[in-house]
């Protein structure tokens, strides 16, 4: 049986998930470093890969969606040293059985090719993928499985190191809810503009999303802050933390 490497690198994580054929071993979340090199990789992949008993040396194979071109590249380095045979980069000629159906094709990111595979198969459509990482996507998915393009916001932490770069006297929160809206210290006022504030954000882009299509859809929410979003949202029904590694797997199938 096939140990495959799923690894889904954007510009501020890099999410891994190891798989026994369909089944997802484990998964880790790693800060986004532009200038790892591949024996750097290497590194950190055996030092995760024993906790679960394995070693590199018993991946198969690697299949990558990036937006960070140098990691692109290491991570492709990676496979051919280590691994004896060339990574499956998601990218323009891969077979994905995904319509893209948007003016400019070969914009449309692996990530998001991923999300609308593995929610279609997964729950059906339409469908709407909320993925909240540096940037927050709107994936829609149509009833046939097909993208239909949707829309990128700030994610919620860019927005507020914006703030807090830009406003000497403010300092850092965490970005959970507080108990009300309405603030009563300078902390649960920020705590309430930043995090009740991207709810309203999300929730005005869904209702519109929402009512530009032929029917009602599943929504569905992945990404690293999903969990803390997604329970405050009206609208979204599910989160699915390993959604864009799932959808990673099927291409990965698709394309073996």
């Amino acid at each position: 049986m096939t140990t495959l490497l799923a690894a889904d690198v954007g510009n501020t994580n890099v999410v891994l998930g190891a798989y026994e054929g369909s089944k997802l071993l484990a998964t880790w979340r790693t800060a986004t470093r532009h200038d790892q090199t591949e024996d750097e990789l290497a590194i950190m992949l055996d030092a995760l890969l024993v906790r679960e008993d394995l070693s590199l040396e018993d991946v198969d194979a690697l299949v990558l969606g990036s937006v960070v071109p140098p990691l692109t590249a290491s991570f492709t380095r990676l496979a051919e040293r280590y691994l004896d045979q060339p990574a499956l980069v998601i990218g323009p000629g891969t077979r994905t059985g995904v319509r893209l159906r948007v003016d400019n094709p070969s914009e449309v990111g692996a990530d998001r090719i991923a999300n609308t595979l593995a929610a279609h198969r997964r729950y059906g459509g339409p469908a709407v993928v909320v993925d909240f990482g540096t940037t927050t996507n709107f994936d829609v998915v149509s009833g046939e499985g097909d993208f239909l393009g949707g829309s990128f916001a700030p994610g919620l932490e860019i927005s507020a190191e914006s703030l807090f770069g830009r406003a000497s006297r403010l300092f850092r929160v965490p970005l959970t809810a507080p108990a009300a809206a309405i603030g009563k210290n300078t902390a649960d006022c920020l705590r309430s503009g930043l995090v009740f504030g991207y709810v309203g954000l999300v929730e005005g882009l869904l209702a519109r999303i929402v009512a530009e299509l032929p029917a009602k859809p599943r929504v569905i929410a992945t990404g690293g802050l999903a969990t803390t979003i997604a329970p405050l949202a009206h609208g979204i029904e599910k989160v699915d933390d390993d959604l864009t590694l799932e959808g990673l797997r099927m291409l990965y199938e698709l394309n073996a």
